[in-house]
């Protein structure tokens, strides 16, 4: 039996975008957030937080109303970059860059707040900049948060249903992901190709974390 693969490569393909994009902004905040003092810290945590405890389809329904070309946000994207939101993969990607964000913070943030501080004041000691620092010295102390961060933020994103169907829809080729395929076929009582699916997800996801806690095991063994 011939199976439809454009859903499951444009599953991958967007797991990938947001994963590249979650690493070259999250890394950075989560740095910041690891180490900053301002008074509203709680407050962002909060914001960071929130895709983990609220219903995807309500996080869905906002975006949809913040995409859509009759919001100002919209319309601005829409008019003068030239990208649209709403029912489009780049709508997706927004989307699950918002949703995946905590992911990918929340351990890169726990890794640099486990550091001692002695390793920032030796590397200014011996006059690294900022930037030294925080690529040579911080980052390669914190791998096991940052591959727990990369893997998953890259596994969340494969598994997203409720927000992607709110803010892409399903338009084959453009933003039909397999969890979608997948509610289709069984909508369809095809349970074959709904099987296939699944089992190309449940099998990525298996390899993909068991190869995160085989290194980080290794790692750590290393450490002690």
């Amino acid at each position: 039996m011939d199976y439809d693969l454009q859903p499951l490569i444009l599953t991958f393909k967007l797991a990938a975008l947001t994963t590249l994009i979650l690493c070259l902004i999250g890394i950075p905040f989560a740095y910041w957030m690891a180490f900053t003092r301002v008074r509203i810290k709680p407050v962002l945590e909060t914001l960071v937080s929130m895709p983990l405890v609220l219903p995807p389809s309500v996080l869905g329904f906002y975006l949809l109303l913040a995409f859509s070309p009759q919001s100002a946000f919209g319309h601005f994207v829409e008019t003068y970059i030239g990208i649209k939101l709403a029912f489009s993969f780049a709508g997706l990607v927004v989307a699950s860059v918002i949703f995946s964000f905590p992911f990918m913070v929340h351990p890169v943030q726990s890794g640099f707040q486990a550091l001692p501080r002695s390793l920032t004041e030796a590397a200014c000691t011996l006059g690294k900049s900022r930037w030294q620092t925080f690529v040579h010295v911080l980052l390669p102390n914190i791998k096991p948060g940052l591959l727990a961060g990369v893997v998953l933020s890259f596994a969340h994103t494969i598994g997203e249903f409720g927000v992607v169907m709110m803010i892409g829809g399903n338009l084959p080729g453009e933003t039909k992901v397999a969890a979608i395929a997948i509610y289709d076929e069984v909508e369809s009582l095809n349970y074959a190709a709904a099987n296939f699916y699944a089992l190309v997800l449940f099998s990525v996801c298996f390899v993909i974390l068991l190869t995160v806690y085989l290194i980080n095991r290794k790692l750590l063994m290393k450490i002690g």
